[in-house]
């Protein structure tokens, strides 16, 4: 019997993965539950595309979330089909392909080929600026909500002119929209969702432009489909529109983006714009224990119109889910250290392989503490990234005004840093010349047709531009950005004896190094894909510490160990989803990948009283706990009035047949005395409450807790943090 000369790509998948790889031609949708081995089949189809069905590697598309995705997949790719085939393959995020795309065809929709892309900061200046110029309050109009409903705009391909107004804010934000897309015209600029968008209408409006890409692309591969917005969808159906060769990956219990934009049913309307769709369910899991498995899938399956995947794996039962109630989000998170600390010391887990989930990024301040108590160290991500750091932005938005001159967002950010005596008046009377005699900026500094205080400083900031301008082209990216440093003198700028200074230039450093691996890349291929980086793609590897991240930032990671902190109602599931069943329902879908990230074991932990803003409340346990399988968990959870019951014997009552952790939960009721600084009919002033009565007030360890009538309302406060004071009488 002879053997394809394919059938490597077959070997060690089981029958979902290899019908996946092997799928006719025509539209397929892949369902693939959570370590399913996604990637190897992605990559494999690409592989059998090649390989199999002699498909030529540039008229194969294949777009997938994240750059570190693209990278993955490449590189997985490159062993099995060779690196000179893999580089014609066209691999990316939506965004890279479409500012590929636009690049390109950019005059067709009145951009220069050297157009800048706006990330969010400059997006807000200019939305900031389109209200001052149509004298509307931003305190009663923000910035930041603006531009989150032009965006969603855009996700929805509507331009200013189809942009319907539901509300009088919905008529603000329209005329703001309208002026924010001509600012960006006036200085050869987008913004993200103008790439998708763009590309739409570039597609839809030129017809030669639609059939030269679907004539090349014979085969559109999309990965984590339910991710996808309106564009997204629309683009991937334009692409694929001539010959229908559109596979899609995901998982529509895995959709939690809604916020930015993503619309897990399209994987759903699939079926009802391809009645010849192919359904191909990838059921088997390689990642989680049974008992994980069992645990998401009773969460999940609550969720309504879903089509249920039973999940199962080889990898055998595993053991219980923990679950553990503390008394507040502080022993919360000192229980997740010890745990930590307990199973390295057993050696059940390094501590790599460890990840502390949470459902909001204020969470992490509790858990960094315990860390920073028990010196261990720790990866948080979602704190300030590198690119975000005000040095790094300064120094590129350098590097931008000298790709593109006409982007005047970058030019006000770094006109006067380091200082050279010119304000914003200065500024002001600069772009109001460019406006009046039509010309760009630098051409106004060039014809000196500005006098006053800044006009010289203006004229030598003008002759340094200039020169970068004419070095442009000759110089590489690496020795462009270490003249404009030296030129401008940041060095000496960042360096100002103190070792925040140090700091500062050694990121400025790391930015240069940056530039140094850019190699030959041109300048705008470098600043795009500086600006088309996502957050995830800056987690360090190899680091072996713990990773804290929300819940959000960890779709698509796996782990040994996983703590999931929070499981209280309006913490997990949130307080504004409680009354919508959509954003109820997404919550649910969060909750399901938060779980199927542990392979091993899986801790969940709640806190009995939580504070914010200086108010510590009795909590419910979230509703998700409810779900699990008594068989399933070691440990209960209570219902507030139960545990106030038994808050004289916390430790004991609460602890769990948890073998790892041998003491005993922290108990408060140890450190009750009568000795408080407020007493029952005490009259105090809180600082945004007003004047209240304290009814009750109690000693906890360093802290009291005094509960506190204020006119018709009750509440239990920290008297450490609250900031409340005695009346004296």
């Amino acid at each position: 019997m002879t053997t394809a000369p394919y059938s490597h790509l077959l070997d060690g998948l089981n029958s979902g993965q290899s019908q996946a790889v092997q799928a006719k031609d025509g539209p397929t949708l892949v369902i693939a539950g959570p370590g399913s081995g996604k990637t190897r089949v992605l990559t494999n189809r690409v592989a059998y595309l090649i390989e199999a069905r002699r498909v030529l590697p540039y008229r194969i598309m294949a777009v997938t979330f994240t750059n570190k995705a693209a990278r993955e997949m490449r590189e997985r790719l490159g062993h099995i089909v060779g690196e000179a085939q893999v580089k014609e393959v066209a691999m990316g995020t939506f965004h890279s392909i479409c500012g590929r795309l636009i690049r390109r065809d950019a005059p067709l929709i009145g951009l220069d080929r050297n157009f800048v892309i706006y990330d969010t900061d400059d997006q807000l200046s200019v939305v900031k600026v389109v209200l001052t110029e149509l004298n509307i309050d931003d305190k009663k109009y923000k910035p930041a909500a603006l531009h989150a409903r032009i965006s969603n705009a855009k996700n929805e391909l509507l331009t200013p002119e189809f942009f319907q107004a539901q509300s009088y804010f919905d008529e603000v934000a329209k005329r703001v929209y309208a002026r924010y897309q001509q600012i960006l015209r006036a200085n050869n600029a987008v913004d993200f969702d103008d790439l998708l968008m763009e590309s739409v209408m570039l597609l839809r409006n030129n017809p030669p432009v639609l059939e030269k890409m679907q004539e090349r692309y014979l085969h559109v591969l999309v990965d984590e489909f339910q991710d996808t917005n309106i564009a997204q969808y629309e683009l991937a159906k334009l692409i694929s529109g001539k010959n229908r060769n559109l596979f899609c990956v995901g998982d529509p219990d895995q959709g939690i983006y809604s916020w930015r934009g993503a619309d897990y049913r399209n994987l759903l309307k699939l079926r009802d714009e391809y009645p010849d769709l192919n359904i191909i369910p990838l059921d088997q899991n390689y990642r989680s224990t049974q008992t994980v498995l069992d645990a998401a899938m009773a969460v999940i399956k609550r969720n309504p119109n879903r089509q249920h995947i039973e999940l199962y794996t080889e990898r055998g039962k595993g053991p219980k889910i923990v679950l553990c109630e503390l008394f507040n989000e502080s022993e919360e998170a000192q229980y997740a250290v010890d745990t930590i600390n307990e199973l390295v010391r057993q050696k059940a887990a390094g501590l790599g392989e460890i990840a502390v989930m949470y459902r909001t990024n204020a969470q992490s301040r509790a858990v960094e503490d315990a860390f920073v108590r028990a010196k261990i160290p720790y990866r948080l991500v979602g704190g300030t990234r590198f690119y975000g750091r005000k040095e790094i932005r300064d120094a590129l938005a350098y590097m931008r005004i000298v790709n593109n001159p006409a982007d005047t967002v970058s030019l006000r950010r770094i006109i006067n840093t380091p200082t050279r005596g010119i304000g914003d008046k200065s500024f002001e009377q600069l772009e109001s010349a460019a406006k009046q005699h039509g010309i760009g900026c630098l051409d106004v500094i060039r014809r000196e047709l500005l006098t006053g205080r800044g006009a010289k400083a203006l004229a030598e900031f003008g002759e340094m531009w200039t020169k970068w301008l004419t070095l442009r082209d000759e110089l590489s990216v690496s020795q462009l950005f270490d003249r404009i440093i030296r030129d401008v003198g940041y060095r000496e700028h960042l360096l100002d004896g103190t070792s925040e200074g140090e700091d500062r230039w050694a990121n400025v450093m790391e930015l240069r190094n940056v530039t140094a691996e850019a190699g030959d890349t041109l300048l705008p291929e470098f600043l795009a894909e500086l600006a088309l980086v996502s957050e995830l793609d800056g987690i360090e590897e190899n680091v072996n510490a713990p990773t804290l991240l929300t819940l959000h930032a960890a779709k698509g990671l796996e782990y040994r160990v996983v703590f999931i902190l929070g499981l209280d109602e309006g913490t997990l599931p949130h307080i504004r989803s409680l009354d919508d069943p959509e954003q109820l329902a997404e919550e649910r879908r969060l909750m399901y990948v938060g779980i199927t990230r542990a392979k091993e074991r899986l801790y969940l932990l709640r806190a009995f009283r939580r504070g914010q803003w200086g108010v510590t409340d009795a909590t419910e346990p979230s509703r998700f706990l409810e779900d699990l399988p008594a068989a399933l968990v070691d440990g209960v959870v209570r219902k507030p009035s139960q545990a106030a019951q038994a808050m004289s014997t916390w430790g004991s009552t609460s602890k769990i047949n948890n073998p790892l952790v041998m003491k005993p939960a922290a108990s408060p009721s140890n450190t009750y005395t009568e000795q408080t600084q407020f007493k029952p009919g005490d009259r105090i002033l809180h600082p945004t409450f007003g004047e209240g009565l304290v009814l009750r007030s109690i000693r906890l360890r360093n802290d009291e807790e005094v509960d506190v009538v204020f006119g018709t309302q009750k509440k239990r406060l920290s008297a450490t943090i609250s900031g409340i004071k005695k009346i004296k009488v």
